[in-house]
């Protein structure tokens, strides 16, 4: 008995392009093939690239030679019927610009192609059709986001098996530019909204530099209003950092403030996630220790939500729409410090006058400084950790409010004991949020994925020393 044939792949020397072999049944009445398997495929490395459109080209001749074309979509391409030569050409921008790779293909091949790799084929046989899966549309407006590439360019030196003086090739394609002349295709952007918050600063500086990321505060991209989605050419991106949010938590305990919480922090963020999803794109989006009831000590990444206010229940709602995403990461973060108005700077001022406040001294938890946050956040991105949920707050032993205005006091030159303490119950009027008795939050997900957060009591001194005059 013949042994039951496999589904393998290979990869290539062109990044991401990703070479099939599939079990094909046949007897005498022809065969059957699974074309495209999208567990079993991805359980071999084939990205989830959510295809929308399936097309057929149908070639009468041999010697039938298109290309080389790159699109601006990932696609997926197998024969029903015939044999080609395919040579794939990568004109991304990066190292591997003008690296060649060719095979022969038949109807047990298929080949996974990443946006930007220039694709061509010829024709074998008589009565040739292949048949591709892509995931964008086509348009003409799209075409217009193709870059081409000579099929008889000398320095890529394609070694095509019928020469193309006998093929058949169309006028355009005999026209494309060569190697030398081509402008690589750039890679696909990040776009971060929100970005003239305090985490928005942050990942300014951690990006700085980096061509491929734009930022958007709410004037350039305003993730409440359907005209800024509707005005923005998703196809140009492959990500999304989401640091716009209502952080008011006093304030979304009144009527309008709750209506403004839930319509930034919920239905907003379900928008950017089906955007997410239409678009096969990643969705990063930063949560809160508020949509914890803080009854536990420590909070995991798997606990599930239970917020007290509007803010957490707002907030809880927002992660619950994201975590639909299926490449998304939600970095959930606790007492965070950065540019603009925050407790460390408020501690600060105090201690300059030498006030004495009164400070919370039964909430717990740890600061998570806007800095690191956006390192952690850069680091899940270029590493490609797994999707999901990751705690990220500084790391060291935990800390109530009144523990850190007192450090801050002593790091000022101030004297700690005119930091006086209070009971949360003490502290609020009636009317203000609830908050979390305990915001600790486990970090092992985080530091098993390569990144340690520094210590916070390290980051506060070296921040707490940048205010000094």
């Amino acid at each position: 008995m013949e042994p039951a044939q496999q589904l393998r792949t290979r990869t290539t020397p062109i990044p991401g392009l990703l070479l099939f072999e599939l079990p094909v049944h046949g007897d005498d009445r022809g065969w059957f093939k699974e074309n495209w398997h999208r567990k079993k495929m991805a359980d071999l490395g084939l990205p989830d690239f959510g295809p929308v459109q399936n097309n057929i080209s149908f070639n009468a001749a041999r010697g039938t030679t298109r290309g080389i074309h790159a699109e601006p979509w990932d696609k997926f391409i197998s024969l029903a019927s015939g044999r080609i030569f395919g040579a794939w050409v990568d004109l991304r921008e990066g190292p591997t610009f003008g690296t060649l790779f060719c095979a022969e293909l038949t109807a047990k091949d298929a080949i996974y192609v990443p946006r930007g790799v220039g694709n061509a084929f010829q024709t074998l046989e008589d009565d040739t059709a292949y048949t591709y899966l892509v995931n964008d549309h086509w348009s003409a407006e799209a075409q217009k986001d193709y870059t081409f590439l000579n099929l008889a360019d000398e320095e890529v030196a394609v070694p095509w098996p019928i020469s193309l003086d006998k093929a058949v090739v169309s006028p355009q394609d005999r026209s494309h530019q060569g190697l030398s002349e081509v402008e690589p295709m750039k890679r696909r952007r990040t776009l971060v909204l929100g970005a003239d918050g305090q985490l928005g600063n942050a990942l300014r500086t951690s990006f700085a530099g980096d061509q491929t990321v734009e930022f958007a505060g709410r004037e350039q991209f305003d993730i409440t209003s359907e005209a800024s989605y509707a005005a923005t050419d998703w196809r140009k991106y492959s990500t999304i950092i989401n640091a716009a949010a209502f952080t008011a938590v006093d304030a979304a305990e009144t009527a309008d403030g709750r209506a403004a919480a839930w319509r930034i922090n919920a239905t907003a963020v379900a928008v950017l996630a089906r955007t997410a999803v239409e678009h096969s794109l990643t969705l990063v989006h930063i949560s809160s220790d508020y949509v914890f009831d803080g009854t536990a000590d420590v909070h995991r990444e798997d606990e599930d939500p239970s917020p007290l206010g509007v803010y957490g229940q707002s907030k809880a709602a927002g992660d619950v729409a994201v975590a639909t995403v299926p490449r998304h990461y939600i970095v959930r973060t606790s007492w965070v410090v950065g540019e603009g108005r925050n407790f460390v700077r408020t501690m600060a001022a105090l201690a300059a006058r030498g006030v004495s406040p009164s400070v919370v001294d039964d909430q717990w938890g740890r600061l998570t400084f806007a800095t690191d946050i956006a390192a952690g956040i850069r680091h899940v991105l270029e590493t490609k950790a797994p999707y999901g949920t990751y705690n990220l707050s500084n790391s060291g032993e935990r800390q109530s409010w009144a523990d850190i205005a007192r450090e801050v006091y002593r790091l000022c030159g101030a004297d700690p004991g005119l930091v006086q303490t209070v009971s949360t119950s003490e502290y609020f009027r009636p009317g203000t949020a609830p908050r979390p008795q305990s915001s600790v939050l486990d970090l092992s997900g985080i530091r098993a994925s390569g990144f340690d957060p520094p210590a916070a009591a390290q980051r506060l001194a070296d921040y707490v020393a940048a205010l000094k005059p």
